[in-house]
């Protein structure tokens, strides 16, 4: 499971995201320079988005043995983590006139992560193919 280039790409997406939990998404700056920082989940529709991502890349992640499955999995979660990209710009466009709220960088993580699955979905694509490729040779050498 360990040794496939696509696993290692779903596990560090899945890291990724789960560092969210830990992380801040930005800092409001007060008056007096007064800072309060903002975590990503007091926010329901980021938590929402965080807790889908990570059971859905759990579940992606030790589906190694059905890799069709796996596949359309990851790309699912690349989806899912595009929208969850597009709505923290969403915020960011409508916070950054309202209030001095300085975003941190764990806010390009989904962007990263989801590019992270569509490899991994790439490179399952590729190991089913040649996978596919060595049981036809094996028949056709059987036939003869």
């Amino acid at each position: 499971m360990w040794q496939r280039i696509q696993t290692l790409y779903l596990a560090v997406s899945t890291i990724l995201i789960a560092s969210l939990l830990m992380c801040n998404v930005g800092v409001i700056i007060g008056p007096e320079g007064t800072e309060e920082p903002v975590r990503y989940y007091e926010n329901i529709v980021y938590l929402i988005f965080i807790v889908m991502i990570i059971s859905g890349n759990g579940f992606t992640l030790f589906s190694y043995k059905a890799r069709m499955i796996q596949m359309r999995l990851s790309v699912i979660e690349a989806i899912i983590m595009t929208a969850f990209q597009i709505w923290i710009g969403f915020d960011f466009l409508r916070m950054r006139n309202d209030s001095e709220l300085v975003f941190s960088i764990t806010a390009v993580f989904p962007i990263i992560a989801a590019i992270l699955n569509v490899m991994a979905a790439r490179n399952i694509a590729l190991d089913e193919a040649m996978v596919q490729s060595a049981y036809r040779l094996r028949q056709s050498r059987r036939k003869k």
